[in-house]
């Protein structure tokens, strides 16, 4: 009985012994767990993985020592795996909310940049005038209409210079070679021309004169007739040029008007919008300096027509007075000859 009482204290006391072996060696393998768990816990901001498992100290019984040891070794490794999930999610949905506030701010300023170069490339002179006040509008397709007249004249005037000066030109060359008024008159023909009127003034002068022995008389009722015919000419000539000097004298300062409103507009908006920024100002000053543009653009070239067909009329007058020299020229021929004829006549019947 001793005896079997010393073996099962022996016993005791050598599970004792290597009770006490396996606990130092247990709680070094859950500390090498934990201490691999330790960075990523710390990289992933979460410090559920650095927590000691409690289990580690707790009584086992004798018979479960090696069991046991693996629970220990197990605990921590869960929960470090499910922290590592757990914090990667949370790192990144941290940062999108981060960087959300400056990235809004980024693609305002992109949109808005974006509209501004658009808007720029968008100030054509068509869209100018399309985003014009209506005075302004008006203004501007007034000059537009004046320019267009300028033109036009400029055209017809040409032309009919051109036409005047050479009939003109021609029917003096005609007349060149002729004796009499009614030589002259045939050489012409019907053909229309201001020297065809000189002629047929100076013959019905004549034929109205006809028993009147004084030449002088005759052909200063015969002048008269011509100084009417050249100003008729030069009242027709000259028809439009009139025109041309209003329209360039008037339209810069009517461009001016349109530009002056303008900027007025401009100003209100700027005042309304509380802002000087050159995105904002820059379209309604545009709008304003087009008018000017365009009054230039119609006085510009009327001005110069003008001066233009004044130099051209005034050559033009100067064939007219040399058309009316002509014509009283051949009246004085003829009316030499009739007075010339009567007293060859009466001498010839004296001598009889």
């Amino acid at each position: 009985m001793k005896t079997s009482m010393f073996r099962a204290a022996s016993v005791m006391v050598a599970s004792l012994a290597m009770l006490m072996l396996a606990a130092p060696s247990s709680a070094q393998q859950q500390a090498a767990p934990a201490a691999q768990a330790a960075p990523v816990a710390r990289s992933q901001a979460a410090p559920v993985a650095q927590q000691p498992a409690p289990t580690v100290q707790q009584p086992a019984p004798v018979a479960q020592p090696a069991a046991a040891a693996p629970q220990a070794q197990a605990a921590p490794t869960p929960a470090a795996v499910a922290a590592a999930p757990a914090a990667a999610p949370a790192q990144t949905s941290g940062s999108p909310a981060a960087d959300a506030p400056s990235a809004a701010p980024a693609g305002g300023e992109s949109k808005s940049l974006k509209a501004t170069v658009t808007g720029l490339h968008e100030l054509s002179p068509w869209t100018m005038f399309m985003n014009a006040d209506i005075i302004v509008k008006a203004v501007m397709i007034g000059l537009a209409f004046a320019s267009l007249v300028t033109w036009t004249v400029f055209i017809a005037k040409m032309i009919e210079l051109t036409v005047a000066q050479g009939k003109l030109r021609g029917a003096l060359a005609k007349i060149s070679e002729s004796r009499s008024l009614a030589e002259a008159q045939f050489a012409l023909g019907a053909k229309g021309s201001v020297l065809s009127s000189f002629i047929a003034a100076a013959m019905r002068e004549g034929r109205l004169s006809a028993g009147i022995s004084s030449d002088s008389g005759i052909k200063e009722r015969a002048a008269s007739s011509f100084s009417e015919i050249v100003r008729a000419e030069a009242r027709r000539i000259r028809l439009g040029m009139g025109l041309l000097a209003t329209i360039g004298a008037t339209s810069p300062f009517v461009g001016l008007f349109g530009t002056v409103w303008g900027i007025m507009n401009s100003f209100i908006g700027i005042s309304k919008s509380q802002t000087t920024n050159l995105a904002v100002v820059a379209p309604g000053i545009a709008e304003a300096l087009l008018a000017t543009a365009i009054g230039l653009v119609a006085a510009i070239p009327a001005v110069i027509i003008y001066n233009h067909f004044s130099r051209v009329t005034k050559s033009y007058l100067e064939l007219v007075s040399r058309a009316s020299g002509a014509a009283a020229r051949l009246l004085s021929r003829d009316l030499d000859r009739t007075h010339g004829s009567i007293p060859q006549g009466g001498r010839a019947a004296a001598a009889e």
